[in-house]
């Protein structure tokens, strides 16, 4: 028993052995910069181990180097060097988790790399409806499709920020909204006369200057339900006029009944020929047709 255990260890110690290790588990490098993605392995491995890269995201995962060539999409662009893969010029579309993969002597192991390229916001896209009816759910949006790492936002009424937690606050207390600073959106569950103002929403993260939409005016009007009873009644009461009007002057002979007419006949007649008789010298009607 004790043999097998010894056994068991050793053979835990000599896999324990065969690794991969990385300096930068995090990366961050700004668009149009170089980058290097370190990858260091364990002696056991033989002199020349195979070493591949690829690019692991949530819609799946491809090939960076392999077989000791870069991928058509990296040409020109990654060098592979002992100890890590260096990129000449990254992009927007380079972030992700990179997976260095070292195999030989029967053995494999991994180092992972996260890399995120900077990019600053950029104006963000802000839906703000204009007019709104009171005590009605109404949602205002936010999104910037460029910031690197993805974009927080802050959302500003009459140009000042509005506090994630308006209850904490004297201006604001009359207000009811929630904010997701992760999605952009501003919710009011029950829009008021209180809401109206200038909205406008901020982009910001950790590669730039923070970017603002233009503010836009958002206003709430009340459901005029006497107005909207008083149009009713009003169409009924046309509706009726007309009908008793139409029915009096019926009665009264100034709509004249429709009459029945009997159909026509028509008469299709040839023209009169008339031909000369050589015999008396007279001329005489040769045929008619009456239909």
């Amino acid at each position: 028993m004790i043999v097998f255990i010894f056994l068991g260890l050793l053979l835990h110690r000599a896999d324990s052995q065969f690794t991969a290790s990385t300096s930068t588990p995090h990366l961050k490098v700004g668009e149009n910069e170089g980058a290097d993605l370190k990858c260091t392995y364990s002696s056991d491995f033989n002199p020349n181990p195979r070493i591949e890269w690829s690019l692991r995201r949530t819609r799946g995962s491809s090939f960076v180097f392999f077989d000791g060539q870069p991928t058509k999409p990296y040409e020109g662009r990654v060098t592979q060097y002992t100890g890590g893969l260096r990129f000449n010029s990254v992009t927007r579309d380079d972030s992700g988790l990179y997976v260095c993969t070292v195999a030989g002597n029967a053995h494999s192991a991994e180092a992972k790399i996260n890399l995120v390229v900077l990019v600053p916001p950029s104006v963000p896209v802000c839906l703000i409806p204009t007019s709104v009816r009171t005590s009605q759910q109404v949602i205002l949006s936010c999104f910037d499709k460029d910031a690197s790492p993805p974009a927080t936002y802050k959302w500003f009424k009459n140009n000042e920020p509005l506090p994630e937690d308006p209850s904490k606050f004297a201006a604001y207390k009359n207000m009811t909204y929630k904010t997701d600073p992760n999605t952009g959106n501003l919710e009011f569950p029950a829009v008021a006369q209180t809401d109206n103002g200038d909205y406008s929403c901020e982009a910001s993260n950790e590669a730039g200057p923070p970017q603002r939409c233009t503010a836009v005016r958002m206003m709430s009007y009340d459901l005029n339900v006497g107005g909207i009873v008083a149009g009713v009644i009003f169409a009924l009461l046309a509706v009726c006029v007309l009908v008793f009007g139409v029915w009096f002057a019926y009665r009264k002979g100034y709509i004249p009944k429709m009459s029945e007419s009997k159909p026509k006949t028509v008469v299709y007649s040839q023209p009169a020929a008339n031909y000369e008789d050589d015999e008396d010298g007279e001329f005489r009607q040769k045929s008619s047709f009456v239909v």
